[in-house]
């Protein structure tokens, strides 16, 4: 037997708390997770099993947990359906349960004729009531409260969370009647003569305007806006934010917010400079974030200490009261690094603990500087919400899509501000497979199952609620990280790690629920190996899902357009590959090669990728799609990629930006940070020169590639 294989005990108790402990790899070979990784993913869910007796001790805790609460945490149910709800109290004692609603009615739960003996919980005598919920409980977020006649074991357990949620999220219109056409962009590369060196929300409600008059598009999908650093170092990718609730004011236009209009001629000189110093950085080589927000920052500050109206404070303290302590947590951890630097992990310690005396007597004597920051999201709030109202304005039936990056930053403000909802000593990843065949580790910390259900799913919600605001959908980075994550140890390889196994009931329901509300679509990012049950649970409950031409394939021939999903979104590309030219020309195997990521000869994945964008011409051929005399023609060859998708049946299908320009280079390589300028190349065209925003409006390939994806001739 290996040594290091677990045992038997150790795969059961792995199994209570959701996690793997064999897998098949992308090659289809069978894999059993060692007992030293296991064990590392138990002490990051809180469970000791380092031991044949800790693991025994941890076995007996799983089996009495439930029985030591009242109720369960958490109750996520689907509208119409009926669930059973076990409540556990000292034997003998009589108990009643009512559902208080979020409209503030309360309804009485039917206790069931259903006997269970009792059980011996540390002592004492323990019984279990079984309640059968209503099924004509409305959608939404309501509380299940138990009245129990005797003191209870645990008093804190007499509240439960219950949430209904729909059994299908309902299409918006625009994907109903048909297929939605649209543009993906990372806006910080779209800089224009307003922005200051970073592509901003002025500018996306400019480029969503243009792609609606212009080329009918339906929508703008961009990249996650997430909250990054306040101070520099600016973490540039945008899927490694310091928080996912809140947003980067590296995004906002300064001229955009109401109060720079009414500043003084001193205070607006002030401002002006430093708007020359952060412009001059549009036509430099590399998005300079730490440069930007430096001066972004100096300008914001005297526009925020300018005042305002005493309507416009009564705006700003609603927006304040509606996102609660969440907000004041946030602006407080930005003020406290403002004023310490980062990471937290240094602070003073008693500073470390956001609950603590001392955090709160430093809000208190640095009110203005949290305030600052809190001001900063309600004017990002209200540029987003004017965003997508140009984008409807122009003819977007969607308008603004917003991304969700799988997770935070492992010393971010999340880390902070959320205790233990996150895992520690193990970071997010993905095994090996076909495009990282060293697997890839995001570095960022899990959400711990167990303790998202004691919280009720709040933190969660509260993500999704502000992502979903002023949008008309939400792409959800690694949808199947709400089924399943990758947990690698920390010191450890990718290839050391093994699945988390979550509640996707409860996760994928509460999305559904809040996507419903905000009349919003939902896309899930689900490729790579994905098991059969989740696409089609993704389907079941109305999510779109997502398909990149590079990777559809049926055996040695690519997937027939007509296979394609119905509820999908299908683009060429995405932005882990190069764009599409780049793509054609290998420029992720040159990355690859340069940077050492191959574990085959270059000569061997060269020609493999060649043979496969041969095999993709050769049936864009056959199909009319493409001049066989073209097939040399880079720009040819892409416009006929882009007829391909028009072919599909999918509702959603969207062109790159940086396709619309003719880029070549890659925004990011994955597995690599600073090895490869991720998220920090600018917009250029094929011969490399930097693109603004009056470019886009100019580029040759925007007209032929949206007629492409509207499946119109190549010459209306």
């Amino acid at each position: 037997m290996d040594p290091a294989a677990p045992s038997p005990r150790l795969v059961e108790l792995a199994h209570a708390h959701g996690v793997a402990t064999e897998y098949w790899d992308w090659q289809g070979q069978h894999v059993t997770v060692t007992a030293p990784a296991i064990t590392a993913v138990l002490t990051a869910l809180g469970v000791d099993s380092d031991g044949d007796e800790q693991v025994e001790r941890a076995l007996t805790e799983v089996d009495l947990a439930p029985w030591r609460r009242t109720l369960p945490a958490t109750v996520v149910a689907r509208e119409g359906w009926t669930p059973w709800v076990f409540a556990h109290v000292p034997a003998g004692t009589g108990i009643r349960l009512t559902v208080h609603l979020e409209d503030g009615s309360v309804r009485e739960v039917r206790q069931v004729d259903r006997w269970v003996p009792d059980r011996d919980v540390d002592g004492v005598a323990v019984g279990e009531a079984t309640f059968e919920l209503p099924g004509d409980l409305p959608l939404g977020w309501h509380r299940i409260v138990a009245d129990v006649d005797a003191a209870p074991m645990d008093p804190r357990s007499v509240d439960a969370t219950l949430v209904v949620t729909p059994h299908r999220l309902e299409l918006p219109p625009a994907l109903a009647r048909g297929r939605a056409v649209g543009l993906m962009a990372q806006l910080y590369q779209v800089r224009s003569a307003g922005s200051w060196g970073v592509g901003d929300l002025g500018d996306l409600a400019e480029l969503a305007a243009w792609a609606a008059t212009e080329h009918d598009a339906d929508f703008v999908l961009i990249n996650p806006l997430h909250a990054a650093q306040p101070v520099a170092p600016m973490e540039p990718s945008p899927y490694l934010p310091t928080t996912r609730r809140f947003v980067n004011p590296l995004y906002l236009r300064v001229a955009d917010v109401p109060e720079t209009a009414d500043l003084d001629d001193a205070a607006s000189a002030k401002v002006a400079a430093f708007g020359a110093v952060a412009t001059a950085l549009n036509s430099v080589d590399r998005i300079n974030r730490d440069d930007a927000w430096a001066a972004k920052r100096e300008a914001l500050w005297i526009v925020f200490s300018a005042g305002r109206t005493a309507e416009r404070d009564q705006a700003f303290a609603e927006f304040c009261a509606r996102e609660g302590s969440g907000l004041t947590t946030f602006a407080t951890w930005c003020a406290i690094a403002d004023d310490h630097g980062l990471p937290w992990t240094t602070w003073p310690e008693e500073l470390q603990d956001p609950d603590s005396v001392a955090v709160a007597l430093y809000r208190e004597d640095h009110l203005e500087a949290v305030t600052f920051h809190q001001w900063l999201q309600w004017q990002l709030e209200e540029q987003l919400a004017g965003a997508q109202r140009t984008a409807q304005e122009a003819g977007m039936p969607l308008g603004i899509v917003h991304d969700l990056a799988v997770g935070v930053h492992p010393v971010g403000a999340d880390a902070w501000g959320l205790g233990d909802a996150l895992a520690t000593g193990v970071t997010v990843g993905a095994p090996p497979d076909q495009f990282n065949q060293l697997g890839q580790d995001w570095s960022q910390p899990p959400w711990r199952p167990d303790r998202l259900a004691e919280l009720g799913y709040g933190p969660f919600r509260d993500m999704v609620r502000t992502v979903l605001r002023d949008s008309g959908g939400i792409r959800v980075d690694h949808i199947i990280g709400l089924f399943r994550l990758w947990w690698i140890p920390a010191g450890g390889t990718p290839a050391d790690g093994t699945y988390v196994h979550y509640d996707h009931e409860a996760l994928l329901g509460i999305l559904v629920l809040e996507a419903q509300r905000a009349g919003a679509v939902v896309i899930g990012e689900d490729l790579g190996v994905v098991a059969p049950h989740v696409r089609d649970y993704m389907t079941e409950r109305g999510l779109i899902g997502t398909s990149i031409l590079w990777f559809e394939w049926e055996g040695e021939r690519p997937k027939p357009p007509e296979h394609y999903r119905d509820l999908c979104l299908s683009t060429v590309t995405t932005h882990d590959l190069p764009p599409s030219a780049g793509y054609l020309l290998l420029e992720h195997i040159a990355i690859r090669e340069t940077l050492g990521l191959l574990t085959r000869p270059v000569t061997e994945e060269r020609a493999i990728e060649e043979a496969s964008i041969a095999r993709l011409r050769d049936a864009c051929i056959e199909r009319g799609l493409l001049s066989p005399d073209a097939v040399a023609d880079v720009d040819a060859v892409v416009a006929a990629l882009h007829r391909w998708m028009a072919l599909t049946p999918s509702r959603m299908v969207a062109v790159a930006l940086a396709d619309v320009v003719g880029d070549r280079r890659a925004i990011n390589q994955p597995g690599t940070s600073d090895e490869y300028p991720n998220w920090r190349v600018p917009l250029a065209g094929p011969d490399g020169e930097v693109v603004s925003l009056d470019d886009v409006r100019r580029a040759d390939l925007a007209g032929p590639l949206f007629r492409a994806l509207h499946g119109r001739p190549a010459h209306d």
